[in-house]
């Protein structure tokens, strides 16, 4: 990655101390994922999400970068988290689950009990992975649409109904669980928000396979009881809480495309320097220079579109940004997809070969611009912002 994005100084420059944790964070990634090793871990590239990588980088402090201290967290802020998501998806690091664990966290210091906080940020501060469903097989864009259902019985909550896309469950503790526990005139009325165990009975969670492989599952909830006290925030205020982590959301989410477009393209230019036709590196042709060029100016933008949002968010963590953070999920993660679409070009056959890497983050990327509020919902969004 090239220095520009680790200045010093004013404005959105990092300060000393963060320009010290993301070179800490490249060197980390440098020395413990190289290409050998990181296919080792990751079971050839099927399991992406390491516990005992978690396990080490929670004992750095990394995952509790958003967690007060009193929960055993490292008390961060959120762009240090943006610059970790950066740096480890540049890195490779096999830690998939980090990313949707970090939207939880979110949640938890926004509208948990101390109880939850002291449960669930501690098992995170330590390693541990969280994760949130919302999606149903008739519910995507449109969340209000959900029908699973939460009822209090006998000081209980009992959850049924069905999940889709829900990433990594299967890696975490506990999973946030978007269902209807009211009935109300509004669909955006009446939901809430109920954390169940990964082991609860009546929860049963199942892999999808994908083109990126198996990080997303499909859940069925049959009579799956959980504690009156597993309820985040308020009965009924589901969506609006929904709505207060979305700035959140999608700067973990954008800055986490933004460290795969950078490996993307960072791969590509090695490629172009040492590959030689007809006589000559073939990023002396001008058609591959301007592809580089254009790339390297779009990364440079969506850096500071990253940081500048998440800089904002750590100014007034209540303030909704839904313009702001709905530019930063749609550029970040339309870039990476250009990035490794333009890489295997460059690349040919090599980019398109399973041996090499930018067929991985091909598919990699491919989903960013899908989950999490698609582009054209990001665009839905930005245009109403502007009155349209």
């Amino acid at each position: 990655m090239t220095e520009a994005a680790l200045t010093r100084g004013g404005g959105l420059a990092l300060t000393d101390e963060q320009h010290d944790f993301v070179r800490a964070v490249r060197d980390f990634c440098a020395k413990e994922f190289p290409p050998e090793r990181l296919a080792e871990i990751t079971d050839g590239y099927r399991d992406l999400h390491s516990e005992e990588v978690a396990g080490r980088m929670a004992e750095l402090g990394w995952f509790g970068l958003t967690i007060g201290e009193e929960y055993g967290g490292s008390g961060g802020t959120f762009l240090d988290a943006a610059l970790f998501l950066e740096e480890t998806a540049h890195g490779r690091a096999p830690i998939g689950g980090y990313a949707v664990t970090l939207i939880v966290v979110g949640a938890i210091n926004r509208f948990g009990t101390e109880a939850q906080k002291r449960d669930l940020l501690g098992r995170v501060a330590d390693g541990g992975g969280l994760a949130i469903a919302m999606s149903e097989p008739d519910s995507g864009s449109d969340v209000a649409s959900l029908k699973t259902a939460a009822a209090r019985e006998n000081g209980s909550w009992v959850l049924n109904g069905s999940k889709m896309w829900c990433s990594y469950a299967h890696k975490a503790s506990h999973i946030l669980i978007v269902c209807r526990t009211q009935k109300a005139d509004s669909p955006h009325e009446g939901m809430s928000m109920v954390f169940v165990p990964r082991d609860a009975e009546g929860l049963t969670i199942t892999p999808i396979s994908t083109l990126g492989g198996e990080e997303t599952n499909e859940l069925h909830l049959v009579d799956c009881g959980v504690p009156e006290d597993a309820l985040l925030g308020t009965e009924g205020n589901g969506w609006t809480q929904l709505m207060a982590g979305l700035n959140n959301e999608r700067v973990i989410l954008g800055a986490s495309a933004l460290g795969l477009a950078q490996r993307a393209f960072d791969d590509a230019l090695a490629y172009a320097k040492e590959r030689r036709q007809f006589g000559r590196p073939i990023g002396q042709f001008q058609a591959i220079q301007h592809k580089f060029a254009e790339l390297a100016t779009e990364l440079a933008q969506v850096r500071l579109l990253v940081r500048w949002v998440a800089q904002l968010t750590d100014e007034d963590p209540g303030r909704m940004l839904p313009r702001e953070a709905s530019m930063v999920k749609l550029a970040a993660t339309e870039l990476a997809k250009r990035c490794a679409l333009e890489g295997m070009q460059i690349m040919g056959g090599y980019g398109y070969a399973t041996e090499y890497p930018m067929e991985r983050y091909l598919r990699a990327a491919v989903v960013t611009t899908i989950f999490g509020g698609t582009s054209e919902i990001q665009k839905n969004i930005i245009a109403k912002t502007l009155g349209l």
